[in-house]
């Protein structure tokens, strides 16, 4: 029953994440782009970003945390299935590019708003617009491993 609670709260953590992606690169920021002046549209993206990231903060420990104990659970690395490598190690590499775009690009992003400085906030709008979707294919990937390394 543990391993079920787990892997339930994993794959809520890791939709809300790649979820959440998908949603800000498809909807919210085409959406942004045809309605909004650059300020108010460079305002309204960062604040976005924001309230996302507190979530996707949660989101990452808790896929790392749950997929650690689920790893443990079975007797360590081990006994593990491939996919479950592989899923850990892309997920080490999102992680990477994730604390990057929170610890430098959107810093300078927020910065920049703050300062009213509009080519330097697009610009770093369009670097965490980059990353994110690098993540985003990167999170559909794990998913497809996870489902096809079912498989076999």
């Amino acid at each position: 029953m543990p391993h079920v609670i787990l892997l339930f709260i994993h794959l809520l953590a890791a939709a809300f994440w790649v979820g959440g992606m998908a949603t800000l690169h498809f909807a919210v920021r085409p959406a942004a782009v045809a309605t909004l002046e650059p300020p108010l549209r460079l305002r309204t993206m960062a604040a976005a970003l924001r309230r996302f990231f507190v979530g996707v903060d949660a989101a990452v420990t808790l896929l790392f945390a749950t997929g650690m104990a689920m790893i443990l659970l079975t007797g360590g690395f081990r006994g593990v299935h491939w996919r479950v490598e592989a899923m850990m190690s892309i997920a080490i590499v999102m992680a990477g590019i994730y604390v990057y775009i929170r610890a430098s690009v959107f810093k300078a992003l927020r910065r920049a708003v703050d300062e009213s400085a509009w080519p330097v906030a697009a610009g770093r709008l369009d670097m965490v617009r980059k990353l994110v979707s690098l993540n985003l294919a990167l999170g559909v990937v794990v998913f497809g491993v996870a489902i096809v390394g079912r498989a076999g």
